[in-house]
């Protein structure tokens, strides 16, 4: 009994609020994460003096994002949790036949977020210029956004909690939008994106 109690604190906490290895804290400490990555990506470029329309997209990023986050982690505050957890990156997913970590296709390195940045991609977007920092901040990012669709969806089949679950749809919706968008500048620009982590619906 003492053990099924454990658990039941781990996963919904004392008063029915998340637990500290329930999806919706992982979500939201991967997804603060996350976000964070692309914030910084958006800055980057932005301050190289970008087209007029990948300026607006990072401005957008930047001011979408770290709201979301603050949102993320105020989640936290507010069910008694910390901001960081011993648990890997994404062990809110495994053994719920979501996979879990990212894997080589995703482009991050092992054990990290799906569609998260290299620190050698990273070094490569700080160093580039002009139409070359423009592509590769797209391509970058339209990776990034299906790597946070990817964890949005993977809890929208965990979690039924109304906050988290509307937040995650937000997110969906959102970054699927600014995939296709910075998809169609790519082209403008005579660039593809990376091969696509999404799996096929």
């Amino acid at each position: 009994m003492l053990v099924l109690a454990l658990a039941a604190f781990f996963l919904f906490g004392r008063d029915g609020t998340p637990g500290d290895s329930s999806p919706e804290a992982g979500f939201a400490r991967d997804m603060a994460a996350h976000h964070a990555q692309a914030v910084d990506m958006s800055f980057i470029v932005r301050d190289k003096g970008p087209a007029k329309e990948i300026r607006t997209l990072a401005f957008d990023i930047i001011n979408t994002q770290a709201n979301q986050r603050g949102m993320f982690l105020g989640w936290l505050q507010q069910w008694g949790l910390d901001q960081a957890s011993d648990q890997k990156p994404m062990a809110w997913m495994s053994g719920h036949g979501h996979g879990g970590a990212a894997t080589p296709a995703s482009g991050a390195a092992p054990g990290s977020m799906p569609g998260m940045a290299t620190p050698q991609e990273l070094t490569r977007l700080k160093e580039a210029q002009g139409t070359q920092a423009e592509v590769l901040f797209l391509q970058l990012m339209i990776r990034h956004h299906e790597g946070g669709v990817q964890m949005a969806e993977g809890l929208l089949k965990l979690s039924t909690r109304a906050e988290v679950v509307s937040m995650a749809q937000k997110i969906v919706q959102g970054q699927s939008g600014e995939i296709k968008l910075m998809t169609e500048l790519l082209k403008q620009r005579g660039a593809q994106p990376y091969p696509s982590i999404l799996k096929p619906q």
